[in-house]
């Protein structure tokens, strides 16, 4: 079978999934897609290791857009977006995105690899044992802004929604947990246009990169994964709405401290 094709319906299964994800825990979804980007693109293009970690993070923002899209539109019709956090939140993730991403393209491939595994099994360790407790500080501007540069920062480095982070950042700013979801849902949206847009860049000119790039979002695998995604996406919310997802972030969290120490040891 002709590799773009095997990606493309391999991204398709992944969409089923980070869809879900999306909407149920305010999640966009990077913490899976990186890794398996990463796998697909060595094993079926043949992308060498520099270029295949700035590649599987630019591409994941860019689904993110649309994920993002999808579940934000659900979490509205939900009530649960809040105008003044949404706005000072925003704003600070738009300035923390294009500096995340800038800093992942300005590293070497190996590095980022070892930094991108390391941030997620923190990410994993804060939903496991992480306590959303609120703080005696309210959610003002300068607080919201704050955590979203800070959120912003390490999405785009990452390739993710920011979800993990923002959530209970903004529980702990005394916000309740289910405008916080809805919040990290829109945030997610942020940061995907201005980290996507900030790889797609500086990638331009770039040599190396497979066919079907612009810049360093690889648009077969966006494709394939959006199929699908935005609609578990807007199923995923309603799901969130009636679930416990406590325990499903348990395994989860355990699934990306595995996936984090096989990219430490190797993508190869």
């Amino acid at each position: 079978m002709d590799p773009i094709t095997i990606i493309v319906i391999s991204c398709m299964g992944i969409g089923l999934g980070v869809g879900l994800l999306a909407g149920m825990l305010g999640i966009g979804g990077g913490l899976i897609i990186v890794p398996a980007l990463s796998y697909l693109m060595v094993h079926f293009l043949g992308v060498d290791t520099d270029t295949v970690m700035p590649m599987a993070i630019g591409t994941s923002l860019s689904t993110i857009i649309f994920t993002s899209i999808s579940s934000a539109r659900a979490h509205y019709r939900l009530g649960n977006l809040d105008p003044f956090i949404m706005l000072w939140c925003g704003l600070g993730i738009a300035v923390g995105s294009v500096g995340g991403a800038l800093l992942a393209t300005s590293i070497s491939g190996h590095t980022l690899k070892n930094v991108f595994a390391v941030l997620v099994i923190a990410v994993a360790m804060h939903m496991l044992f992480g306590k959303r407790q609120p703080s005696a500080h309210s959610a003002g501007k300068s607080s919201l802004a704050a955590v979203g540069v800070a959120t912003g920062g390490v999405s785009a480095l990452m390739g993710i929604g920011g979800g993990a982070l923002l959530v209970p950042a903004l529980v702990w700013l005394q916000v309740h947990i289910r405008q916080a979801i809805g919040c990290a849902a829109f945030s997610g949206l942020v940061v995907a246009v201005f980290g996507s847009a900030s790889f797609i860049f500086s990638g331009h000119g770039e040599q190396n990169l497979p066919a079907h790039a612009i810049g360093y979002v690889y648009w077969p695998a966006t494709l394939g994964i959006v199929i699908t995604s935005v609609f578990t996406a807007n199923i995923g919310a309603k799901l969130g709405q009636k679930m416990n997802t406590s325990l499903l972030k348990r395994i989860l969290a355990g699934i990306l401290v595995l996936v984090s120490i096989r990219m430490i040891v190797g993508l190869e």
